[in-house]
């Protein structure tokens, strides 16, 4: 119908020559090595990996699916492969402040062997110092300290024996202590004979008892004094003995380790805690008292504190740490202390402290997902925190939370070199960075991961080699050269750009392993062209009933748009869904009323609230476009009203600015517009056509629904000429270009898409500012003037009156 010139068929879609590759299938291609398009996240990365400053660390951007978290642990790996192994950290009993466990440090693997050494430590006086105090030499040293207290207890009850005789009193030993008992002609006295003496006798015997029982208490004094004394002497021997026994294997120990003050200064103190508590080791126990179960679990809780709470065990650990935290709670990041009920108490103690990631990858790296660091409430301020004073802290989580809680422990901070690098969307990035000032301090370097690449021939091959890697990595079947082809084509249509490739590997992956999945129920040992298709399909098949719905509520008349015929002030305007899985165009009837006023062009959708201010913006800029095209002679006295027909939900974006004005123009010059040609594409002021977004579904949906209706050889789409580097058709659409059943129009200028629509010339403006009769401009002109030269007769008359 228009003899304007449409897309040649070879621009429709950037076909793969797969005849241009070396190999049959991927099967010769080696996997790829590294990431695909991302030379500028690589530089950052690389760059803030070799500085060891505070503040270095690292925040890879980048939308989700584009390979940032897997080429992290690659590039990290290989990087910590040449760094030196970390140091293992243990915690202690703190014997002067037993609520402060001691944070020391180790050469890697050492501290597994340290903790091996002090249990083998424990476990062996634990069997010599039962033998020692069980010996013969301790107990004859013992019973010698022993004999002379019952010596002394001995003189001092002859003493009392020889005193309570000459007062005339006999002493009896009962359980309760010494009980003196009076006589009367060499026969004890009865309580009842007593009661019978006269009462002389009895007031004369009673004050002898009096003085005898003061003599009896000062015996009973130094009684105790002998027994005190007795019982130092014991302990003191006990502690020569133990100490004896004790220093050889400590000593050993402390030889081994003197290069560590604080195992050094750490083992003196078990030395001497163990020494003032030998009896614990002696497991001397009653079997008559109640109470053994309760001294044996005394002595059992006793022996922790000896224990070695290796916290990092580096033993194992080649070269740097690298820690990837999938689920960054503060526990789990910074460590945490563990309680235990003892008799209805929350208790603990340090062998209950345990690791964080922070911990783990001390001294290497630690990679942290954004979101999830900031669904845990309290994570990222402790997080600063931590990177600021280049320690770990372990806290009471719920003292911070002003909660109270049990009594906790303090643990010896530990000293921090590690380097966090934070994987996140780039809005994150830029919200963390303008409202966050200790961001930007701490996250120096910006890892930026792109969507796409240069569609080069070597970027050609390493998706070749990408392919390879999936299939060896899965197990899959290889693909050979047509199907690689495909997934070229299919990765430029990801990102709509002929001359760009989509480095959204996971998008990419998925389809693999849909095409492996085809070939594999058809039992083909290579995954094809077809295979790939059928992949393409079925996903698009699986998630596009919304779409199929539409196109069905088009079809039947219910959503109304002619694909064919005539009509003034009509035309059909293309808009994309994104249902998140998928993407389609459909087409929307736009209408335009045009009459005299003053109120200029009215957006319906605006005046409902359901027009985005970008829509907004491009309906304004009709207003200048008008008023710059035909208002410099004369007042613009338009009112218009433009509205999209049967749209119930929001509207956002300027890509049907340019159809609303065709609309106008239509509408204002009273020609009919073909309704058989759609029209996507936004526009300036000066009558410029722009580019727009989702060229290709837009086109594909208006495409169905004229196929569904029967091509007749006339439709089309007009789109901006700067998208056609955009454009990756399907075939059934490139199909019926090539048999001139549909058509493709790129435009530059309103001018070219009107005269499209019409079928009339739109005219330019001659020297003497006139437009040639009969084209668009020029009736649009002359019902403009019209228009004014009534606005200014009405406007004189209302003066006069």
């Amino acid at each position: 119908m228009s003899g304007f010139p449409g897309v040649p068929v070879e621009k429709l879609r950037r076909v793969c020559d797969y005849t241009e590759f070396e190999f049959e299938s991927t099967e010769e291609v080696a996997p790829l090595e590294g990431l695909l398009g991302q030379e500028r996240a690589y530089r950052a990365l690389n760059f803030g990996l070799s500085i060891p400053n505070p503040g270095y660390n690292i925040y890879i951007s980048g939308p989700a699916g584009t390979g940032k978290t897997s080429f992290a642990r690659e590039l990290l790996s290989a990087q910590a492969k040449e760094q030196p192994v970390p140091p293992d950290w243990c915690y202690l009993y703190n014997f002067r402040n037993p609520d402060q466990p001691r944070a020391i440090s180790l050469p890697p693997g050492k501290g597994r062997e340290f903790r091996h050494d002090v249990e083998q430590l424990i476990e062996a006086l634990r069997r010599e110092l039962p033998k020692v105090f069980n010996g013969e030499e301790y107990e004859r040293l013992k019973n010698n300290i022993l004999d002379e207290l019952y010596q002394k207890t001995a003189e001092l009850y002859e003493e009392l024996e020889q005193y309570a005789a000459a007062e005339g009193f006999a002493l009896n030993k009962t359980s309760s202590g010494l009980v003196s008992i009076p006589v009367i002609d060499g026969k004890t006295v009865s309580q009842e004979e007593f009661e019978n003496l006269d009462q002389e006798t009895k007031d004369a015997i009673q004050a002898r008892s009096r003085k005898l029982q003061e003599k009896m208490n000062e015996g009973m004094r130094q009684y105790r004094e002998h027994e005190r004394q007795t019982k130092m002497r014991i302990a003191e021997l006990d502690r020569k003995v133990g100490l004896l026994s004790v220093a050889p294997y400590v000593q050993e120990l402390k030889e081994k380790y003197r290069d560590n003050p604080k195992i050094v200064s750490y083992l003196d103190e078990v030395q001497e805690d163990i020494v003032e508590n030998v009896e614990n080791f002696l497991e001397r126990d009653d079997h008559n008292n109640p109470l053994i179960m309760l001294r044996r679990l005394n002595r059992q809780t006793a022996f922790i504190k000896y224990r070695v709470n290796l916290l990092v065990d580096n033993s194992e650990t080649a070269g740097a740490p690298v820690v990837f935290e999938t689920n960054p709670t503060f526990a789990n990041l910074f460590g945490s202390i563990e309680y235990e009920g003892e008799f209805g108490v929350l208790a603990t103690d340090f062998t209950k402290i345990k690791k964080g990631a922070l911990h783990a990858a001390n001294g290497g790296y630690l990679v942290l997902q954004a979101t999830d660091v900031f669904k845990n409430y309290w994570v990222w301020d402790a997080l600063k925190r931590t990177l600021k004073n280049r320690e770990i802290v372990i806290e009471n989580l719920m003292k911070n939370m002003n909660l109270g809680g049990p009594v906790s422990l303090q643990p010896e901070p530990i000293p921090l070199d590690v380097k966090v690098i934070l994987i996140g969307e780039p809005l994150l990035y830029q919200l963390l960075y303008h409202y966050d000032p200790d961001f930007p301090k701490l996250f120096k370097i910006k890892a930026d991961f792109d969507l796409e690449t240069e569609r080069s021939r070597e970027n050609v091959f390493k998706y070749a080699a990408f392919i390879s890697s999936v299939c060896h990595r899965e197990n899959l079947p290889h693909f050979d050269r047509t199907a690689v082809a495909k997934i070229i084509e299919y990765s430029s249509r990801l990102v709509d750009d002929q001359e760009k490739l989509s480095v959204h590997f996971n998008k990419i992956s998925e389809l693999i392993y849909e095409a492996a999945a085809w070939a594999t129920r058809a039992w083909s040992r290579l995954v094809t062209a077809a295979h790939v298709d059928k992949a393409v399909a079925e996903k698009n098949l699986r998630s596009n009933l919304i779409e199929q719905r539409i196109q069905e509520l088009i079809l039947d008349g219910t959503i109304m748009i002619d694909t064919t015929g005539w009509v003034v002030g009509q035309v059909n305007g293309l808009a994309v869904y994104d249902l998140g899985d998928h993407r389609f165009g459909r087409p929307s009837r736009i209408t335009a009323k045009t009459f005299m006023g003053g109120k200029g062009v009215i957006n319906i959708e605006r005046e409902t609230r359901l027009s985005g201010q970008i829509h907004d913006k491009g309906v304004l800029t009709l207003s200048g476009y008008l008023g710059g095209q035909y208002a410099l002679d004369k007042p613009l006295t338009l009112s218009a009203s433009l509205g999209f027909e049967q749209l119930y939900g929001g509207i956002e974006g300027d890509s049907a600015s340019s159809a609303e004005l065709f609309a106008l123009l239509s509408s204002l010059a009273d020609l009919p517009i073909y309704q058989g040609i759609a029209v996507t594409g936004s526009v300036n002021q000066r009558g410029e056509i722009q580019p727009v977004g989702g060229i290709n579904q837009k086109i594909e949906g208006f495409f169905r629904i004229c196929l569904a209706r029967g091509l007749t050889g006339d439709q089309g789409v007009i789109i901006p000429y700067q998208n056609v580097r955009n454009l990756m058709l399907d075939e059934d659409v490139i199909g019926a270009v090539k048999a001139k059943q549909f058509h493709i129009y790129p435009i530059r200028h309103v001018d070219e898409g009107i005269e499209i629509l019409t079928g009339v010339k739109a005219g330019q403006r001659g020297k003497d500012g006139s437009f040639p009769k009969g084209t668009v401009h020029y009736r649009v002109d002359q019902r403009l003037r019209e228009w004014a030269e009534k606005s200014l007769r009405r406007a004189r008359r209302k003066r006069k009156d």
